[in-house]
């Protein structure tokens, strides 16, 4: 090759490097969404989600790729979903479900995480504190231990006899469960109800749970928070149905699919919250210096369909109070 063809490939090839050097800063990001359940219900929370992402000013497929992981209701695939999205080195990972909160935590010290969770994330030991979470780890808190006796004095109001009152928990969350257990205690001895456990983490568990309700002639059902009770919640509805049992939940997708009560804190927002957070992250904020959120809405849905079917009557003044009636 002549000196001066050498010459003017080596300026050509040196003036391209600026242009792949540009391209590579520009890269999309990729945030990796791990949750415990399944897409299917999820859809107004993911709005909810990237609405706070784009009020960061990123848009999914157009400045931000999401890697979305889903463990359909089994917490054990939980761990290899993690895995993954660590060794494809994503940017952010959003941890929507208590369990996946853990496992995310526990397979990176490095990448950011940003939660959602109705449980105590310093229990958890997600975060040092609320106000200052330290390491790589913050995001939002739901409503949950504090509207539980509330949860079941409504119950009460629709039910207003006494009698036993079943309360279902997952095992495998059971640590979670402990405050709120106790909060329900206290709530049911005020209320002069009997509380008794049922504990399930499979499908076969929850059948067998409505077989002992039915035995015990149960007169509701208290459905804790679980991201395998939402993955299960036809199957518990359509249970529920067969044995003509009174229910409450903690969120709406429940009433919608036929359940009698929720309440709880919205999931809605801290959805909404861990999509800010998500994106100013993105922009470069650290989560050790963003305090984790918490969300103080709190959401009544009543289906007066099942109310009707099971013969019962909702006082007018907890229509009043609700912020959805299913007719």
């Amino acid at each position: 090759m002549r000196r001066r063809e050498f010459i003017t490939l080596l300026g050509g090839a040196a003036a391209t490097w600026p242009l792949a050097a540009g391209a590579q800063q520009a890269a999309m990001p990729t945030i990796g969404f791990l949750n415990g359940t399944s897409l299917q219900g999820y859809g107004h929370f993911l709005l909810a989600f990237r609405k706070g992402l784009s009020e960061r000013g990123y848009t999914e497929g157009r400045n931000v790729s999401i890697e979305y992981r889903w463990a359909e209701g089994n917490y054990d695939l939980l761990t290899a979903l993690a895995a993954d999205l660590v060794h494809r080195r994503v940017d952010v990972i959003a941890a929507t479900s208590t369990p996946a909160n853990v496992v995310a935590k526990a397979a990176t010290a490095t990448i950011p995480i940003v939660f959602t969770t109705s449980s105590d994330p310093v229990k958890l030991g997600l975060v040092a504190s609320l106000n200052h979470p330290g390491g790589n780890v913050t995001g939002a808190v739901t409503l949950n231990v504090e509207v539980g006796p509330k949860r079941l004095e409504l119950l009460h109001n629709v039910t207003p006899t006494v009698g036993i009152v079943g309360v279902l928990i997952n095992p495998d969350r059971a640590s979670a469960a402990d405050d709120q257990l106790r909060a329900l205690r206290a709530a049911a001895h005020a209320l002069g109800e009997e509380i008794r456990i049922f504990r399930a983490e499979t499908e076969s568990d929850i059948d067998a749970t409505f077989t002992q309700l039915a035995e015990q002639r149960a007169k509701g059902l208290f459905v804790t928070t679980d991201a395998f009770f939402f993955s299960q919640r036809d199957r518990l509805i359509r249970l529920a149905d067969q044995i003509a049992i009174p229910t409450i939940f903690d969120r709406r997708e429940f009433v919608a699919a036929g359940g009698l009560m929720s309440y709880g804190g919205s999931v809605t927002d801290v959805y909404h919250l861990a999509g800010i957070y998500t994106g100013r992250i993105l922009k470069g904020e650290k989560p050790a210096d963003l305090p984790v959120q918490q969300s103080t809405k709190v959401e009544l849905m009543i289906n007066l369909k099942t109310a009707k079917a099971l013969g019962l009557t909702v006082p007018p003044t907890l229509l009043a109070q609700a912020d959805e009636v299913i007719e």
